[in-house]
């Protein structure tokens, strides 16, 4: 039976409320981040951060971004891994800021979504990603050996 990846990856983006964001500094050395995120219909991903964390001086000097959206309590050899290629921006349009807004506190209503923390003196920045390419993990073989390869999908 062969699996539906792209239905897979939709219930996985749906299940897991944080992403991992691979940003490169201006010195261009890696640096990851572990977000809670929200997705809109159009798979675009939403979240916020300090505006002088790392992640938001990486966007800001380089919007290629990496995705990765996987459960990590589930036993080895059983994980799922959604992979997104995409471009990331600061959100500077209000009515962006507010789309973004609504998308993060719709999906998991918090107190620590008020909205004067992204008022122009406010400490926090929402950002957006726009996927470009989308791959999940999946199984092959080479020379009678398991290994993990990338299946390209379409959200």
């Amino acid at each position: 039976m062969t699996k539906d990846l792209t239905k897979r990856a939709k219930e996985i983006i749906k299940q897991i409320d944080y992403i991992t964001i691979a940003s490169v500094t201006p010195e261009g050395m890696p640096w990851n981040s572990p977000v809670y995120s929200a997705f809109d219909d159009d798979y675009n991903f939403f979240w916020g951060t300090h505006i002088d964390s790392q992640k938001a001086q990486n966007i800001r000097n380089n919007e290629n971004v990496f995705l990765v959206i996987y459960d990590s309590t589930v036993p080895p050899g059983t994980g799922e891994g959604v992979y997104v290629q995409a471009k990331a921006k600061q959100l500077r349009d209000p009515e962006e800021i507010q789309h973004a807004y609504e998308t993060l506190k719709n999906r998991r209503p918090t107190p620590f979504w008020d909205p004067a923390a992204f008022s122009e003196s406010g400490p926090v920045r929402l950002f957006k990603a726009v996927p470009i390419k989308v791959w999940m993990n999946d199984d092959s073989e080479k020379d009678g050996h398991y290994i993990d390869v990338r299946t390209e999908v379409s959200l």
